[in-house]
């Protein structure tokens, strides 16, 4: 499995828009195949920036949804509301414990 977290910095104006189309767009993306799990999280003192964690079955699933339809489009709507450059990493889970 690969986990996928992604940062991402808002424009503080565009919040609510963000989170709007987050709404809209989160089932589609969790119902991606190969997407076993996302989440999304927001800074507790940086309000304006927020993570994703999905989980991913491979490498190829994700970039499968990289390339598809469905990311191009939340892509293109999110990436204008940004004030820094996203960051990205793809890590391997070594421990979970709940």
């Amino acid at each position: 499995m690969l986990v996928r977290i992604v940062k991402m910095s808002f424009e503080p104006s565009k919040i609510e828009e963000f989170l709007a189309n987050f709404e809209m767009v989160k089932e589609k993306i969790r119902n991606f195949e190969g997407c076993q799990f996302l989440e999304l999280y927001r800074d507790q003192n940086s309000t304006n920036i927020f993570f994703t964690y999905s989980y991913w079955n491979s490498e190829d699933d994700l970039n499968t949804y990289r390339h598809s339809d469905l990311f191009k489009g939340v892509w293109a709507n999110t990436k204008p509301m940004f004030n820094a450059k996203a960051e990205a990493w793809s890590v391997d889970k070594l421990a979970s414990l709940d």
